[in-house]
């Protein structure tokens, strides 16, 4: 994986992922130990859209490292504002630092920026298209909950149509295979056709698109909930009518089987209320966790650093 830029999973063998998470769980448990791995590194954090979970998550894994950081958190603060190109930004930042996180409004940003630059580049997110980091912590959070990422039923409920953490998780999760999907979304906010595509080219994965949450959450291993994102919709009108369509409360969590795991990658609006919290289903800070972690693996992957003490799953798979 060393000097590999990771645009979507699909850039990743099933080997390196599981690799990956296996890292990130030593990680947890080394967490001193680790500490000066990526000495002398340096992060660029390109964030051309608002975030909090994942910049800081992305920062404090190099931090963590040993490694610093730099970069900005909004398009207005960069030389896009005078006219620059993502490509020449990225040939200008790969001059200072070993890796770069960016995040794009604009669908293809990252595979862009990947071409343009001279260090990896991860994808921390392109518009509605793929969340590849996101992923990894959301298959962390169920090999921590369930000892596996596959042989599940997920559901995944709310903005299916733009939510790229969603689009990223069911493609990975075909790649496992023995996963069935239970898709949950309002009419206009269904799951994109090319993702059906890819569940359907998979023999041992399946789904089903409902629109009613309560009649399918008694089944589920998995509920993998998401708000609707407003900054994705052009007519407010349509935001408004639709962001309360799913509200997870604790009435609706009393259908579902005592060991099932909520997800979300977060920010919540009001999607699931505060009163879930505190039930032990409830995964999505877990996810926050987890998320550090495995960009910590990652980072320390892509720039060649190695993590002092750790012995990879399957080493000669993890390096094809």
């Amino acid at each position: 994986m060393i000097g590999k830029s990771v645009i979507s999973l699909d850039d990743l063998s099933i080997a390196q992922i599981q690799d990956l998470l296996h890292k990130a769980q030593y990680i947890d448990a080394h967490r001193k130990e680790v500490s000066h791995t990526c000495e002398g590194r340096v992060l660029a954090t390109l964030f051309y859209e608002p975030s909090t979970r994942t910049r800081l998550s992305f920062e404090t894994a190099m931090l963590r490292l040993g490694g610093k950081v730099i970069g900005f958190a909004g398009a207005q603060l960069a030389s896009v504002t005078k006219g620059e190109t993502i490509s020449d930004t990225l040939k200008t930042v790969s001059n200072y630092v070993d890796v770069v996180a960016i995040r794009h409004p604009k669908e293809g940003a990252a595979l862009v920026a990947s071409r343009a630059a001279s260090v990896p580049v991860i994808n921390a997110g392109d518009g509605g298209h793929m969340h590849p980091t996101q992923t990894l912590a959301d298959l962390a959070t169920l090999q921590s909950r369930f000892g596996r990422v596959n042989n599940l039923i997920v559901g995944l409920c709310g903005d299916l149509m733009f939510g790229r953490t969603v689009h990223s998780l069911i493609e990975t999760l075909c790649r496992f295979g023995n996963v069935r999907f239970v898709l949950i979304s309002p009419e206009e906010l269904k799951t994109p056709q090319y993702v059906i595509d890819r569940i359907n080219a998979t023999p041992t994965c399946s789904y089903v698109e409902v629109r009613d949450l309560a009649s399918v959450i008694g089944d589920l291993d998995v509920l993998y909930m998401t708000r609707v994102q407003k900054e994705r919709f052009f007519n407010e009108d349509d935001y408004l009518r639709l962001r309360d369509t799913y509200i997870l409360d604790e009435d609706k969590l009393s259908l579902a089987k005592p060991h099932m795991a909520v997800l979300h990658p977060l920010p919540r609006v009001n999607e699931i209320a505060v009163e879930v919290d505190d039930d032990p289903r409830a995964a999505y800070f877990e996810q926050v966790k987890n998320g550090m972690l495995v960009r910590m693996a990652l980072e320390s992957s892509v720039v060649g650093d190695d993590l002092p003490g750790y012995e990879p799953l399957n080493p000669k798979e993890v390096q094809a």
